[in-house]
């Protein structure tokens, strides 16, 4: 199986913007469990801009930017590290792929990407992807790792993207605010009723939020590629995904017994 997995800030990083040691360790992990069962996993990593953050003594994340991008450029240096030290631990190589707006949307350097990232799945390689926010401007910026991880999964032909968020999935209600609020365990289309549960973005050092999950989706259903909603809190949900198991919200045209 080839498989996407999207690692958002609130996963990776305290709200302080220092890294959730225990659960980036127990998550390369399961990851590396996974890929030695015979699975190819490509990693859509957010948090570089949240781990300069913390790395840079700043208070919160910056709103303008210059600081952003430094934050960005110092963030990811931190990062990749801790991914090349942790997946090391258990003899997997990870290659970085930075990209930006430009390279999805021109029909050459698309190409290019997805070359690069098929040879690198050959190799037996782990990519890591994540926006170039240390360039990304208005013109070229995809926005948010959710929307990159659907392209990245379209791309490849991906089997299932996996978001993995501060969140169990998608519910009937906001689960904070009305005690009454169920899971939807499955959807098989992102209609006007989906679209109306969406709130707005997710937790102060992310960019993403349901809005930009639900849009993620649409591009996977399109693909022919299930997309599931999962928190990050419980790295094991993976292996339940793997195996099939109903975990947070599963987006499918499929339809099962």
């Amino acid at each position: 199986m080839r498989i996407v997995i999207k690692i958002g800030t609130s996963t990776l990083a305290y709200p302080t913007g220092h890294l959730n040691i225990r659960r980036v360790e127990e998550l390369c992990k399961v990851i590396s469990d996974i890929k030695n069962a015979g699975n190819q996993v490509i990693v859509v990593s957010s948090g570089a801009i949240a781990m300069g953050v913390g790395k840079l003594g700043l208070q919160e994340r910056p709103s303008d930017i210059p600081t952003k991008q430094a934050a960005a450029a110092v963030g990811q240096c931190e990062l990749m590290y801790i991914y090349d030290k942790l997946f090391g631990e258990f003899n997997h190589a990870v290659a970085q792929l930075l990209i930006t707006g430009e390279d999805v949307e021109n029909d050459n350097r698309h190409q290019n990407f997805s070359n690069t990232l098929a040879r690198l799945l050959e190799l037996d390689v782990i990519p890591i992807i994540n926006e170039n926010d240390t360039v990304a401007t208005k013109e070229i910026v995809i926005g948010d790792n959710d929307t990159l991880a659907a392209i990245v999964a379209q791309s490849v032909k991906a089997d299932k993207l996996v978001l993995l968020s501060d969140i169990d999935g998608l519910y009937t209600a906001d689960p904070h605010k009305d005690p009454n609020a169920k899971l939807i365990t499955v959807a098989h289309s992102i209609d006007d009723s989906i679209l109306a549960l969406a709130g707005g973005s997710g937790s102060n050092l992310g960019t993403g939020g349901m809005v930009t999950k639900l849009e993620a989706a649409k591009i996977c259903l399109r693909s022919g590629c299930d997309m599931i909603i999962t928190n990050g809190n419980n790295p094991n949900n993976l292996y339940d995904i793997m195996n099939g198991k109903p975990v947070g919200t599963t987006f499918t045209e499929k339809v099962y017994a």
